[in-house]
């Protein structure tokens, strides 16, 4: 292990990625100082493959389990692995091709600690990065398509709200999807600028062969600190305001939204009998409800739920005991989930689900992969969603444009590459 710091940090963190991007895989999490109850990712770049995760069919959290081996691992879970904790299936288009499952041990580790660097590796790496050449080619990559009509959107809507009418289910989250055709691609570019539009506190950029995640995630799915679980759904959401003034009115009709409240608290609910069933009896504890919290797009008004894990619960039996993360299906969440995949017309694959770490101790922190763009570079395709959770007092209209306030960063980063 080596100690260094660097001076002018934005100018290496270009380098060292364009250099991480020259691996089969790549890992890099960052909080952007941004500050949030228990904090948002540590600052990892995670590069190269000394062995790489080869998931069996059958439960792949407990192959997971079998491969970490007191080992950092870096990776994301897709949304499908549902269909590992439920008997659930999934077979509607897939625009991108994500495996549902990837991690790897990296061979090289650099942990920042402001402009401090720990660099674990058995190679050069500063002299690597310093020698580093890269294009600065834009990207570019054609306007994207919408994978059902607005109209169509806000039938299902409906739809949905007849499912609950009747008593089928309390609130769902229903996505849409965005996909495109790339025509040249350079993904590091690309993550900086959309972590520049969309600052947030679990972006992270990883590469898994010709797959890659470039997500400005707001929201944390689950963190273990020693025995220590934390949840933090979002429920709610406005846009910036133009002004100051704008921005106060808005928060507050977000915290005194009756719909927002109520969407809040069943997702609250879900999470804590998500957390109950890997924690000691009485530990499940709700820190803080109905948090508004702002970021450069949106404000959101998001939950900490917090428990002590048991001794007979391992890690990996922790992130499936809660997964998929409740904020992205709903509740009841077996029945959701399945009217998920009858009402959406494409396959979520790694959107929705969650992107994250797994230290050697086995503490990890995931986030949920949403505000996040996936590109599939063999295919020159690429794809991203956007949902928002439906309930009765659902206006689908106005669910329609809470989706599009989710997905302006990315609309606003692709109309840029054009």
């Amino acid at each position: 292990m080596k100690t260094t710091s660097i001076n002018n940090k934005p100018q290496f963190l270009e380098k060292a990625l364009h250099w991480a991007n020259g691996f089969s895989h790549c890992a890099y999490f960052q909080s952007n100082g941004i500050s949030y109850p228990y904090q948002g990712f540590n600052e990892i770049l995670a590069v190269g493959v000394k062995r790489i995760f080869v998931p069996n069919e059958k439960d792949r959290f407990e192959a997971l389990s079998v491969f970490h081996q007191n080992k950092w691992l870096f990776g994301y879970l897709g949304y499908d692995l549902k269909n590992d904790t439920e008997n659930l299936s999934s077979s509607n288009t897939d625009h991108v091709q994500f495996p549902e499952i990837s991690f790897f041990e990296p061979e090289h580790l650099l942990l920042f600690k402001g402009n401090e660097i720990e660099i674990w590796s058995e190679e050069d790496v500063l002299g690597q990065i310093e020698k580093t050449e890269f294009n600065s080619s834009q990207s570019k990559l054609n306007a994207p398509q919408a994978s059902i009509t607005k109209a169509a959107y806000l039938d299902i809507i409906e739809k949905l709200r007849q499912h609950i009418e009747e008593g089928d289910c309390y609130e769902i989250n229903f996505c849409q999807e965005f996909h495109g055709e790339i025509e040249n691609i350079n993904p590091v570019q690309l993550y900086l600028a959309l972590n520049q539009l969309s600052p947030s506190p679990f972006s992270c950029f990883q590469k898994h062969d010709e797959h890659y995640i470039l997500s400005a995630s707001p929201e944390r799915f689950i963190k273990k600190e020693s025995d220590k679980i934390i949840s933090q759904p979002i429920k709610g959401t406005r846009p910036r305001g133009k002004s100051t003034t704008e921005d106060e009115a808005l928060k507050k009709e977000l915290r005194s939204d009756e719909k927002e409240l109520a969407e809040n608290m069943m997702i609250v609910d879900l999470v804590r009998n998500d957390l109950a069933r890997s924690s000691k009896i009485g530990s499940v504890k709700v820190e803080e409800i109905f948090g508004i919290y702002s970021f450069q797009q949106v404000h959101q008004m998001i939950s900490t739920i917090v428990s002590e894990k048991r001794e007979d619960v391992s890690a990996f039996e922790v992130i499936k005991n809660a997964f998929p993360m409740g904020s992205m299906t709903g509740a009841p969440k077996v029945k959701v989930m399945q009217l998920i995949e009858q009402y959406e017309s494409t396959k979520r694959g790694a959107f929705s689900g969650a992107a994250g770490y797994i230290s050697p101790n086995g503490d990890f922190d995931f986030n949920v992969l949403i505000r996040s763009l996936f590109l599939n570079s063999a295919s020159k395709t690429y794809s991203f969603q956007a949902g928002s959770a439906i309930t009765y007092d659902s206006i689908p209209e106005k669910e329609y444009d809470e989706c599009m306030v989710k997905a302006k960063a990315i609309i606003s980063l692709i109309q840029q590459s054009v």
